[in-house]
């Protein structure tokens, strides 16, 4: 198991949005926390892989983490939400999903580190909405 202290974190905004959850396994945002951790330790083995200049398996698997975070949090977010008032989000998480998997097939890390930003300011958005909606006295 990695130690997130000892490397880098690539979803800061979205591990913060969803810790929470961290001691209540019943919660419905626990598999999107656990899908962040996921992905956190996947882009953290990519991001080795780059500098290191190999082709290893962690650079081909982390599209799938992204894609199972991103799943996570759309099933959190709801079908209707997702698709209607949320799809503006759901165009920014695919968007940024589809530049960090060209950067990592081009080896670009420049690129690689700007779209986890997006990536994750993406995620952590719809956690976030979502969470405030769930928390309104209007829902």
């Amino acid at each position: 198991m990695a130690h997130l202290a000892r490397e880098p974190v690539f979803l800061p905004l979205t591990t913060a949005a969803t810790r929470r959850a961290a001691d209540d396994p019943l919660d419905p945002l626990f598999p999107v926390m656990c899908r962040t951790d996921e992905a956190n330790r996947a882009a953290a083995d990519c991001w080795a892989a780059m500098l290191a200049g190999c082709n290893s398996h962690s650079r081909s698997s982390l599209i799938t983490r992204l894609h199972g975070l991103s799943e996570a949090a759309s099933i959190y977010a709801g079908t209707r939400w997702w698709l209607g008032h949320g799809s503006v989000h759901r165009k920014r998480v695919r968007e940024a999903e589809v530049r960090i998997d060209e950067a990592v097939r081009e080896g670009d890390g420049a690129e690689f580190a700007e779209a986890f930003i997006g990536y994750d300011q993406a995620v952590a958005t719809v956690v976030v909405h979502v969470q405030n909606r769930l928390e309104s006295p209007t829902t």
